[in-house]
């Protein structure tokens, strides 16, 4: 099933009220994460950044709690739906919190060279191991090469769209 079909299941599914926006769908073939914008609290014009950071952080910790048991029931239809694993998060303002989610393992063969730059990030402190150094590599990417990733994703998007509207077997 494809992200647009999710993200329509996903958007008919959860109940009126909750979002305060575009329900924003992500996934891969393990797992996806629901993540469901929420209105910012009404909070003073005067009042201080760190304030609003704690309005914001209430606001969400509020929808995580009062609407846990719902969530785990919407969850437990899509698994079975799309099996693969739902995970939830919320937004408010600029602040992003995701729950559980998760951490799936990545199998891979490195040569000499490159487990060097890995060990080299264990030995600085900058990893507590080489698949933290190897998840900390990967996140680096991800930031600077936003851009690049995005269209390399776009054209993925079309290849799936081409194949499909190809000769079945």
């Amino acid at each position: 099933m494809n992200h647009d079909e999710v993200a329509a299941w996903f958007t008919g599914r959860l109940p009126d009220g909750w979002a305060a926006g575009p329900v924003e769908i992500e996934g891969d073939r393990d797992e996806i994460i629901v993540t469901v914008p929420l209105s910012d609290p009404a909070i003073g014009e005067d009042a201080t950044e760190e304030a609003r950071a704690t309005a914001r952080q209430a606001r969400i910790d509020g929808f995580r709690e009062d609407t846990r048991e719902q969530r785990m029931k919407v969850a437990r239809e899509a698994e079975r739906r799309f099996d693969r694993k739902v995970s939830w998060g919320a937004r408010s303002g600029d602040d992003t919190v995701l729950f559980t989610h998760l951490a799936a393992p990545a199998m891979t063969r490195l040569r000499l060279k490159e487990r060097k730059v890995l060990d080299t990030l264990v030995g600085s402190g900058v990893a507590r191991s080489r698949a933290h150094a190897l998840a900390w590599c990967v996140r680096l990417v991800g930031e600077h090469e936003a851009d690049w990733l995005a269209e390399l994703r776009n054209a993925l998007s079309k290849v799936e769209e081409l194949r499909s509207e190809g000769p079945t077997s």
